[in-house]
């Protein structure tokens, strides 16, 4: 069917229906601040193939990750997905299938969810595990919703090494939910006292590890803290592959394990689609947002799956539903759970180890450099580094020499005073020469 914009009697009608006197009135809920007073500087009308060359040429612009070596990470991070899992995902009755309400006719999609909540599960050393949540970034604020429903509480503390994407994503979600939030100021050493943070009005503490700046941080201590004060401890994560080396949140305590499972099966995609990866202790299991998968034995006692506890928006009341997460991550999912399962137990440690030692390889080279200082004392495969001067500009400096170097900390924290920051992610997609290249380039760029 051909496109045909609306007349003016057609947005009249709408409108006269609707109720309102105009367009603008729509969006009365927008802050004018926010609102744009002017058409955007864009030509009135090209033909398709003009379309097609400007954007080809904007494209163009930008260096592509897999063009050049690659040390961006931050929360996203750039790994080998074997051509074996984007081949199976495309299967049509894998690629066109979606929500697997009616059971009998969707035994595939559920086993494969059951399958990914078994792993997720063991990945973090927790009890029962959920599917179809957005990203880590939404996990850890339906997690947070969650503590204030077990414990009655309505304050989060948040840890100030929590990705700063994160904490805006749990105070959005917050406000709007009437709760507070009280987020400790940037923590590049690790070195907060959390435990101090909590009072009687605290439902939760989330803590990340590693953290945003790439510190490794034992959460038993903190977890003892929690559990004598009232309240529970999320510990979350935006590198899955750390738990194939680190110490899983469940083995130290954590009450809710959340995090971002795009370095395990899913590709960069310009920011998303992502999987959330959700787990918790089963004492918790009925508070658990997003959809649960069971397996049971049909009346000829044949295995089987199905949904349950699912107390989700489409399938209760609205406002008895613990979470209002809509739709489904279920092609992440199962790319997840499709590369997990082609790497393995052993795989998977033996892939975490490589980037551990990639990343150990690369901090004792930029080491050496005049005037870089690294700043962590344990790390996975990400670290902080110091430079002399703006690193926003050294880290433009360094596209401009052919190497992506990673990512300036002014950019998550503008205005924080950690101007001279870089966040360097090294995986396994890093060769000797890429890390080489980092380093002659960053002489340079100094």
């Amino acid at each position: 069917m051909r496109y045909l914009p609306l007349t003016p009697d057609d947005r009249a009608d709408m409108l006269a229906r609707v109720g309102v006197a105009d367009i603008d009135a729509l969006f009365a809920d927008i802050p004018a601040d926010k609102r744009l007073d002017h058409d955007l500087d864009l030509p009135r009308r090209k033909s398709e193939m003009e379309v097609q060359r400007l954007l080809a040429g904007l494209a163009a612009k930008n260096v592509a990750a897999g063009s050049v070596p690659f040390f961006i990470g931050a929360g996203a991070y750039k790994h080998h997905i074997p051509a074996s899992v984007d081949h199976l995902i495309q299967r049509s009755e894998f690629l066109t299938s979606y929500t697997p309400y009616q059971a009998e006719i969707a035994q595939g999609t559920l086993q494969y969810i059951f399958e990914f909540q078994t792993q997720v599960a063991a990945l973090t050393a927790m009890d029962a595990a959920n599917a179809s949540m957005y990203d880590g970034s939404t996990a850890t604020s339906e997690a947070v919703l969650m503590a204030h429903r077990v414990t009655g509480r309505r304050k989060a503390v948040l840890s100030g090494g929590l990705h700063p994407h994160y904490v805006e994503v749990v105070r959005t979600v917050s406000e709007n939910a009437g709760e507070s939030v009280a987020a400790l100021p940037p923590d590049v050493f690790a070195l907060e006292d959390l435990g101090a943070a909590i009072d009687a009005e605290t439902s939760c503490v989330v803590v990340q590890s590693p953290d945003v700046f790439g510190n490794l941080r034992d959460l038993s201590g903190l977890a003892a803290i929690c559990k004598a004060k009232g309240a529970l401890l999320i510990a979350v994560f935006t590198e899955a592959v750390s738990l194939g080396l680190v110490k899983p949140p469940g083995a130290m305590g954590a009450d809710i394990v959340v995090g971002e499972g795009q370095s395990i099966g899913n590709a960069l995609n310009f920011g998303g689609p992502y999987v959330g990866l959700f787990a918790a202790k089963e004492k918790y299991l009925r508070q658990m947002p997003g959809r649960l998968c069971g397996e049971t034995v049909d009346a000829e006692g044949r295995r089987g799956f199905v949904l349950t506890l699912s107390t989700r928006e489409q399938h209760i009341r609205r406002d008895k539903a613990t979470s209002n997460i809509c739709t489904n991550s279920g092609l992440c999912c199962l790319a997840f759970t499709i590369h997990l399962a082609l790497l393995g137990e052993t795989g998977l440690r033996r892939l975490a180890r490589i980037n551990h030692a990639n990343a150990v390889d690369l901090a004792d080279r930029l080491a050496s450099v005049k005037g870089v200082e690294v700043l962590n004392r344990t790390f996975f495969n990400e670290f902080t580094i110091r430079v002399p001067g703006d690193a926003a500009d050294v880290v433009e400096r360094l596209a401009q020499k052919g190497v992506l170097g990673g990512v300036p900390v002014s950019r998550l924290l503008p205005g924080r005073g950690l101007d001279d920051l870089i966040l360097v992610a090294s995986t396994e997609i890093n060769a000797d020469e890429d890390r080489a290249a980092l380093v002659d380039a960053l002489q340079g760029a100094l």
